[in-house]
């Protein structure tokens, strides 16, 4: 593929911070600590973006509900760069499943508290009691 070409496929911060519904803020920290660094910067210095690193982003954010720290972000990252290569490790793979079984208690953890919340959700309805009916008061005069 030519430079051009590259350079069209390229997005800058607030692109990538719309389509990722994550805070310029927060794309920032990522590349300050070097979870998620930029794949270029214009010759003005602003951040690019390639769809690699888009994905990468949205791996990390899929992490976020799940309670991952950045450091175990970095982590998984690095291993999904290396299975991904044709001769991964043994050990990368079974880390790489080690922190998917992680994920699925964190999962289960989160399904249990979104089940409470919708429990709350119904008494707070039963207590509050029936909605008022527009069309009865409308009618009365």
């Amino acid at each position: 593929m030519n430079r051009m070409g590259e350079e069209r496929r390229l997005l800058h911060i607030g692109a990538v911070a719309e389509r990722t519904e994550l805070s310029l803020r927060t794309l920032r920290h990522y590349d300050e600590i070097g979870l998620v660094n930029p794949s270029e910067r214009s010759e003005g210095g602003f951040r690019l973006y390639s769809e690699a690193d888009v994905e990468r982003i949205l791996l990390i954010r899929r992490m976020k509900p799940l309670d991952f720290t950045l450091e175990q972000m970095r982590e998984l990252l690095d291993i999904t760069h290396e299975v991904a290569q044709p001769d991964a490790s043994v050990e990368a793979r079974q880390k790489l499943r080690e922190i998917e079984a992680i994920a699925m208690e964190r999962r289960t953890a989160l399904e249990k508290k979104v089940a409470m919340a919708d429990e709350f959700l119904v008494r707070l309805r039963d207590l509050s009691g029936p909605e008022p009916e527009a069309d009865s008061e409308a009618g009365e005069g």
